[in-house]
C-alpha cells in the first residue's frame, strides 16, 4: 500500500515522513488552506528529498498554464487536481496528474473508470484537510486496486480498510499537532499501521 503524507509545510516534517517510510509528500498550493506553501518554499524542500520519494502538488480551481508553471518551478512529480476537471482541462494540462473525486454518494465511486487511478476524498466545502471520513460501505463490491483513499484517516482507524485492497492512503490532519505542523510519532504510527495492511 502506497502512503502519502499531505500538507507538508517545512523540511523537518518532510524528512520525518520520509524517514518513517512515506512514498509521497503532498504540498498544498491553494492559498486559502492553512497548509498552503509558497512554490519557492516547496522547491527548497523538494530539492532535499531523497530519490524515489514522489512530490505531489495539490491545486484547487487553477488553470492548466499556472499549474504547469508551478510544476516546472518546483519540480513537482505529479499534480493532484482537487476540483472538478473536464476534458478541456485535461487536454491543456501538460503535467502528469491524478484526479480527485470528492465523493458525496456511493454512485460517485461506482461510476469511476476502472482503468484509471483516482484519489477519493470525502466531500467538504473547504476542499479537504478537515478530517471528514468517507463511508467505507460505498466501496463494497468496488475494485479499489487503483484507488487512493483520503479523509479522516489516522493510525487508530486504518485497520477498518483491511480487505478493501486500496492502492494507497493519503493523510494530512490525522498526523498533525496543528494545521500545517506534523507530529513525528503520529506519522510513524500511521505508516507502521498502513504497512501492516499491505
Amino acid at each position: 500500500m502506497r502512503i502519502k503524507i499531505c500538507g507538508i509545510t517545512n523540511l523537518e516534517d518532510a524528512l520525518a515522513a520520509v524517514d518513517a517510510g512515506a512514498d509521497a509528500l503532498g504540498f498544498v498550493f491553494y492559498e486559502k488552506s492553512p497548509r498552503y506553501i509558497k512554490p519557492e518554499s516547496a522547491k527548497k524542500i523538494i530539492s532535499k528529498l531523497p530519490p524515489f520519494v514522489q512530490s505531489v502538488g495539490l491545486f484547487v480551481n487553477e488553470i492548466p498554464a499556472k499549474i504547469d508553471f508551478i510544476v516546472r518551478q518546483t519540480r513537482i512529480d505529479i499534480v493532484q487536481a482537487h476540483f472538478d476537471i473536464d476534458e478541456r482541462f485535461k487536454k491543456h494540462l501538460q503535467s502528469k496528474y491524478i484526479e480527485v473525486i470528492r465523493a458525496q454518494k456511493k454512485q460517485d465511486i461506482v461510476n469511476l473508470t476502472s482503468d484509471t487511478y483516482y484519489l477519493v476524498d470525502a466531500f467538504v466545502e473547504s476542499y479537504g484537510g478537515e478530517g471528514k471520513r468517507i463511508a467505507l460501505e460505498w466501496f463494497e463490491g468496488v475494485d479499489c486496486s487503483k484507488l487512493i483513499i483520503a479523509g479522516g484517516l489516522n493510525s487508530e482507524n486504518l485497520e477498518e480498510l483491511k480487505g478493501y485492497n486500496f492502492y494507497g492512503v493519503d493523510v494530512s490532519s490525522g498526523v498533525e499537532l496543528a494545521k500545517g505542523k506534523k507530529d513525528k510519532q503520529k506519522i510513524i504510527n500511521f505508516i507502521n499501521k498502513a504497512n501492516e495492511l499491505s
